[in-house]
């Protein structure tokens, strides 16, 4: 039987307490990681997926947890993409000399502002942007499909299990790789090509193991 969750006769909770602390956890690592990624290769992942995920995985042992409270989860959890663009501002502005030490408060107050004005223009252009837009979203649709999975009949069964089993070994797997490299100093985590260029040049292709 499949459950029409927009429906205003099917009331299941959905911004629970526990919801939120788990999002607010997920949103501080993912947004670590995002940052070190990011200042480290120049780009970030996108949390969404992982995030509901993991939120499926952990919500199954709560009897009444659902799809709503999934959402959510994965919601505010994907506000760690957004929250590490702060790396592409701060160390430019460092570099250029507007800063020369790192004031907490002077950041905090920047980025919460920035955040603040961010979510006050998604109000007004949500509707024309999403709401009304012939332009799909694979990102959003592929977690919405990942979340109708594992809330299958109200369950979040094998599925989750799986994914989050998955996202567990591979970190694992990572951490362990990356402790030999750069702790252990058994396995190299890099490679470098050198090429002559003309007589008296020569250039770097460095490639790093990750």
């Amino acid at each position: 039987m499949k459950h029409d969750f927009m429906s205003h006769d099917l009331h299941l909770p959905e911004l629970t307490l526990r919801g939120m602390l788990l999002g607010a956890l997920i949103t501080v690592i993912f947004t670590a990681s995002n940052v070190y990624l990011g200042l480290k290769v120049g780009l970030t992942f996108s949390s969404s997926i992982p995030a509901a995920i993991i939120s499926m995985a952990i919500l199954r042992f709560f009897k009444d947890s659902n799809v709503l409270e999934n959402n959510m989860v994965q919601t505010q959890a994907s506000a760690a993409g957004t929250l590490s663009a702060i790396i592409f501002i701060l160390p430019g502005l460092l570099m250029l000399g507007y800063w020369n030490g790192f004031p907490f408060w002077q950041t905090f107050l920047l980025c919460a502002c920035g955040g603040s004005l961010g979510v006050l223009f998604t109000i007004p252009l949500r509707r024309a942007m999403v709401v009304n837009s012939d332009l799909p979203y694979p990102e959003g649709r592929a977690a919405a499909e990942i979340l109708k999975v594992g809330s299958h009949n109200g369950e979040q069964g094998p599925q989750s299990s799986s994914g989050m089993t998955d996202i567990v070994s591979g970190g694992f797997v990572a951490g362990l790789i990356s402790l030999c490299a750069n702790g252990f100093k058994v396995l190299g985590d890099s490679m470098s090509f050198w090429i002559p260029v003309g007589s008296k040049g020569i250039t770097q292709i460095p490639l790093g193991f990750s």
